[in-house]
């Protein structure tokens, strides 16, 4: 990273994330409208799963319903030698559990406040999914930083030009919040085109709360005059090199046509992520002799390496619990911002 400072990920070495595997928490894998009686196959650190409707029930497991006779075959300590996943169905999504099943616990499911819990009502249009040539951390570590988006994605959201800028960092042991707040910047050519916004600038004021097991991102981004959109990223790790997005744009409040096509944005801003993440992540993973350096931008990217490192070697050593800072169900709406 460029910069003058030292970056607060302290080590005596360089930042390598190997393939962190992190356990014992809940993965939204599939929007709960995609998943009927047909099977559904997704992937978690590589380890299968397939997903389908029992009347009505979702069930998931290690193998197809119809290739039975695999079950015994491919039974693992995932899903406590039964070769069924624990799942749930919340805010639209399938979240199942990896880690040791004697572990889970509902409340471990991550809040997110401007969604409806049971789901029902979320429309369609806001539902996109997105995949990343990058692991999942990396990805992360994109969205965390937020002044990317002013020169990737300046043609969409806004160029780089504002009369201030400032980043905050929050985080518990299991979670990391970055806020940006942005005065008089450039309007984001999305809201002057579809949006309405005809004022010369805008503030802006962006929250993203992550969580480190699971790579929930839940943003609220708020842009004044102009509208909120909360959406949520879950980066699904696949593999090392390979991260999958079920993304909710919940804009359902902001007018139409608005509502409708930003949306659909997913599909612009992810081919140009993608290109750089592409190219970024075989060096992700390679080790280095030189320290990181970084800007003040980089405070949340580097709380966010330092804290995953931390739960990383916890699990080495055997300790897959949550720590009493975690309350994950706890609700985050004045976090985000939502109540202000």
């Amino acid at each position: 990273m460029d910069g003058t400072q030292p970056s607060e990920f302290s080590s005596k070495r360089d930042w390598v994330p190997s393939n962190f595997d992190l356990r014992d928490t809940w993965f939204p894998v599939a929007y709960c409208a995609d998943v009927d009686t047909r099977p559904v196959r997704r992937i978690v650190h590589a380890q299968d799963v397939y997903l389908w409707r029992d009347f009505g029930r979702i069930v998931a497991a290690e193998f197809r319903p119809d290739r039975v006779s695999q079950s015994l075959k491919v039974a693992t300590f995932f899903t406590g030698g039964t070769g069924y996943y624990p799942v749930v169905e919340r805010y639209g999504y399938i979240w199942l559990w990896y880690g040791n099943p004697d572990a889970r616990h509902e409340e471990l499911i991550p809040n997110i406040p401007f969604l409806p819990l049971d789901g029902k009502g979320i429309p369609r249009y806001t539902q996109r999914s997105v995949r990343f040539d990058a692991a999942s951390l990396l990805s992360v570590e994109n969205l965390i930083d937020l002044t990317h988006a002013d020169f990737l994605h300046a043609n969409a959201i806004g160029d780089n030009k504002s009369e201030s800028d400032h980043v905050e960092v929050a985080s518990t042991s299991e979670t990391v919040t970055r806020t940006r707040i942005v005065t008089r910047k450039s309007v984001a050519p999305v809201m002057r085109w579809i949006g309405g916004v005809r004022a010369k600038y805008q503030d802006l004021r962006a929250v993203l709360h992550v969580h480190l097991r699971n790579n929930v991102c839940i943003s609220y981004p708020r842009f004044t005059p102009g509208y909120a959109i909360p959406n949520v990223q879950p980066f699904v790790p696949v593999g090392k090199h390979r991260s999958r997005v079920d993304q909710t744009n919940y804009t359902v409040h902001a007018p139409a046509p608005f509502r409708w096509l930003m949306p659909r944005i997913s599909y612009v801003i992810q081919p140009q992520d993608n290109a750089v993440l592409r190219q970024q992540n075989a060096r992700y993973f390679e080790s280095a002799e030189r320290r990181d350096f970084s800007s003040r931008f980089d405070r949340p990217g580097n709380r966010y390496r330092l804290l995953i490192s931390r739960l990383a070697e916890r699990q080495r050593q055997g300790d897959f619990s949550y720590q009493t800072d975690a309350d994950l169900s706890a609700d985050i709406a004045s976090v985000l911002g939502m109540k202000d």
